[in-house]
């Protein structure tokens, strides 16, 4: 394996108040003194109104959402799907103004947030709900021109019947954040949905952890994809938002930070252990990398640590919210101040799949090269179906956005040359550790 690296944490305690987002780092998204004042009150969660002390309800959530939305042009809440026991999905279009269709979605300038795809991790989807209502009631110019440029897409519970129960997977005790390949869940298949009409250019995931003192303990930790297949431009920027943006932003706040999955030690600050993070394609961050999103992991710590906070469950799940909040500054600071890199990275991305080069990986990730037989070197042109495997796949092609045409005898061709090429391969590849059919390589 190859060394590892990991930021290092600075920083003073943070207050308990959420903090408000800025755009680029200059104005505030919540409405403050100087702003003029609403004349009815906003919106509050159910996680505001109780100081903390409980998490917002489902039935809050939409009640909350409707509430944002018929105050304001600039969002538009949608279901996108239901659930295994019935709970709506929902998508949420922000901008000025809200975007009516996908092909108004901003191209270069999208960012979809994806709140507790893990049921009991909520601290992430309170900070999502919060922000959609902060950026549809924000009076100031810096707020009006940073959503007239960019389009902020928002799935703010992506696992309502993980969070109703507080458990980590969905109904069926399926990890959400496992299933981006096979789509077996219907939460993954909304999310899939909104990858292949959208197209947001940045993929923000916000997630929670257990940590382990004194080596895994910081209070925001975050990570890139980290799949071979993510184009170099999409990696750096990747790389760029959470070691430039987020994890400044966060410490900026009085947060400590840190690489997700990797254990440091608590002196000199170098990395002593890898636990997690790795190039699974299975998992949304390596997704999105593969897809050609910027992607991004944000987890925070889930557990108090400091005696006051053990003392007082409210107060420690402020700060949760908090971090997030934070991470969240450094988010929207990165769009506003790197559009034409994000922009040149993803087309990039997106187009490099049509000239058919390179090889594509199966295994592996940035920090682990994949042994030889890992690597496809010289991929086929395309992938065989028969019609029973075609019946297996179609739907899950289809959900992805992959091409693929039919052939006389009821089966398909899939070609490599599209600008989901990687994913190909990773989908009907026998070699490919999570493939959903051996599909048969052809050079036709």
């Amino acid at each position: 394996m190859a060394p590892l690296r990991a930021l290092r944490s600075r920083g003073r305690r943070p207050g308990l108040a959420l903090g408000a987002l800025a755009v680029a780092g200059t104005a505030a998204f919540a409405p403050s003194a100087s702003a003029p004042t609403a004349p009815t009150p906003p919106p509050r969660t159910g996680f505001e109104t109780s100081h903390g002390a409980r998490w917002t309800s489902g039935a809050e959530e939409t009640a909350f959402l409707a509430a944002v939305g018929r105050a304001s042009p600039r969002v538009r809440v949608d279901r996108i799907g239901r659930t295994a026991q019935g709970r709506p999905l929902r998508l949420v279009r922000i901008g000025a103004p809200a975007p009516a269709t996908p092909a108004a979605v901003r191209r270069g300038d999208s960012v979809l947030l994806i709140c507790s795809q893990h049921g009991n991790e909520p601290a992430g989807r309170e900070a999502c709900l919060t922000t959609v209502r902060d950026l549809a009631r924000a009076r100031d110019a810096a707020t009006a021109h940073f959503l007239r440029r960019t389009s902020v897409l928002v799935v703010p519970t992506a696992n309502p019947d993980g969070r109703a129960a507080d458990t980590r997977g969905n109904a069926d005790r399926t990890d959400i954040n496992r299933d981006h390949l096979a789509l077996a869940t219907p939460e993954a298949r909304a999310i899939a949905a909104v990858l292949r009409d959208y197209h947001p250019d940045t993929v923000y995931d916000l997630h929670e952890y257990r940590p382990t003192a004194p080596c895994y303990d910081k209070d925001l930790l975050s990570l890139w994809p980290r799949n071979r297949n993510t184009a170099a431009p999409v990696h750096r920027a990747s790389t760029a938002l959470s070691r430039d943006f987020v994890a400044p932003a966060a410490r900026r706040a009085g947060f400590t930070t840190g690489v997700y999955g990797i254990w440091t030690d608590p002196v000199t600050g170098a990395p002593v252990r890898q636990v997690a993070g790795d190039g699974q394609e299975r998992i949304l961050r390596n997704t999105a990398g593969i897809k050609g999103s910027l992607g991004l992991l944000v987890e925070t710590r889930a557990v108090p640590l400091a005696e006051a906070e053990r003392a007082d469950p409210a107060r420690f799940n402020r700060r949760r919210v908090a971090a997030q909040r934070a991470g969240l500054k450094g988010l929207f600071a990165f769009l506003g101040r790197q559009r034409g890199r994000i922009e040149a990275a993803t087309a990039a991305a997106r187009t490099a799949g049509l000239a058919d080069r390179g090889p594509v990986h199966l295994g592996g990730a940035d920090n682990e090269p994949p042994a030889a037989d890992r690597i496809l070197t010289r991929p086929p042109r395309a992938y065989r179906l028969d019609a029973a495997q075609l019946a297996r796949v179609r739907a899950v092609l289809t959900a992805h956005g992959v091409r693929w045409r039919r052939d006389g005898d009821g089966g398909a061709t899939v070609p490599l040359r599209q600008s989901l090429r990687a994913l190909v391969p990773l989908l009907l590849d026998r070699r490919a550790p999570h493939h959903l059919v051996a599909g048969t390589p052809s050079d036709h």
